[in-house]
């Protein structure tokens, strides 16, 4: 069926739908990865949004049960040049067209993915509505101008604290839209979970007595979680705290840094970060669409992005505090900073 994605300076691509067939609107995107679709579709991070992989052909290996970051997809929406309808791997158990129609998400294929990158990488990421009919400029105007993301953490945080049992550490998990390799990177380790509510104040955090902090990745802007900001404040300085994405971007609020936003994000798993502390380059994943731009005072960068130098790791100088932009648990990419949670444990 014919589709088109509208984008919010004017600028239509049009191409077929595949999936759920109905309209939907959100922040267009782009991530570079060749693998992990799936990951990418469930990853909490993503809520709110409409991906488009650059990578060509999407679906090629099929979706499995048991590779998701979160029970459901979180996309808006899915863009691909070409969606594959034969795919093809032993670990296969349904059709990536038969997976976003059962989850309810649309995609677009036959679109120039390319074209669409590079406009959104030159004018900066927008928003769009993918639509099967003809629309108006007004109710694509209205459409657009309502569209706002800004309670995307309380979409995807868990509902209710829980604790996963182990014999090694104590880490309490601040749940902003956690991804699953991030539980399994610390189970792993033998730690003792307990995962707590975004909303969760920081008394019922310390009531548990951790070793460790937690602070998760999560979709969205973190100034608009000022009840997280001020709940971090109170921890500060009671317990080592530790932190991935929009909890490393949460924590630099918390201690008087600044966040801003970034032209086009960074969202892949091929980008190169160097650590400062071992001087050496790593190839991570990343997705995030903001970042540290003012560093806290008493606090010293530990990691920097070799694309465009913008910080991706920081170490308080005096206190047990230590946060990652990147996602070191990547699933999808590479394992290469999997250490991270080893220092996150000696913190």
């Amino acid at each position: 069926m014919k589709a088109s994605l509208i984008l919010e300076n004017g600028m239509v691509f049009e191409g077929r739908a595949f999936g759920y067939l109905e309209e939907a609107v959100g922040e267009v995107v782009f991530n570079t990865g060749m693998t992990g679709y799936q990951e990418v579709l469930t990853d909490p991070s993503y809520y709110g949004q409409i991906v488009t992989m650059t990578y060509p052909l999407v679906g090629n290996y099929g979706v499995n049960l048991e590779d998701g970051e979160s029970e459901a997809p979180k996309v808006k929406g899915f863009i691909v040049r070409e969606a594959c309808d034969y795919p093809n791997n032993f670990r296969c158990e349904m059709k990536l067209n038969d997976y976003l129609k059962n989850h309810k998400i649309v995609g677009l294929e036959g679109i120039d993915t390319r074209a669409l990158t590079k406009i959104l990488r030159n004018n900066g990421t927008m928003k769009g509505i993918i639509t099967l009919e003809t629309l108006s400029e007004d109710y694509v105007k209205n459409k657009l101008d309502s569209f706002t993301n800004k309670e995307a953490v309380k979409s995807v945080t868990t509902k209710e604290s829980y604790t996963i049992q182990g014999k090694g550490k104590h880490v309490a998990i601040m749940d902003f839209g956690i991804k699953e390799n991030i539980i399994r990177s610390f189970k792993a380790r033998g730690c003792k979970l307990t995962v707590f509510p975004a909303t969760a104040k920081a008394e019922e955090v310390l009531k548990v007595n951790p070793d460790t902090i937690f602070l998760s990745n999560g979709p969205g802007d973190p100034e608009d979680l000022p009840e997280a900001i001020e709940n971090i404040k109170k921890l500060i300085g009671k317990k080592p705290i530790v932190g991935i994405c929009l909890g490393h971007q949460l924590l630099a609020l918390a201690l008087g840094g600044k966040t801003s936003k970034l032209k086009f994000g960074h969202r892949g798993w091929n980008h190169p970060v160097k650590d400062l502390e071992e001087n050496r380059v790593y190839i991570t994943s990343h997705n995030h669409g903001y970042y540290v731009s003012q560093v806290p005072e008493e606090v010293e960068v530990t990691h920097v992005s070799m694309n465009d130098n913008t910080v991706e790791g920081m170490r308080h100088k005096t206190l047990p505090i230590f946060s990652v932009q990147f996602h070191p648990e990547a699933c999808p990419g590479p394992k290469d900073v999997d250490k991270i949670f080893d220092k996150f444990l000696a913190v």
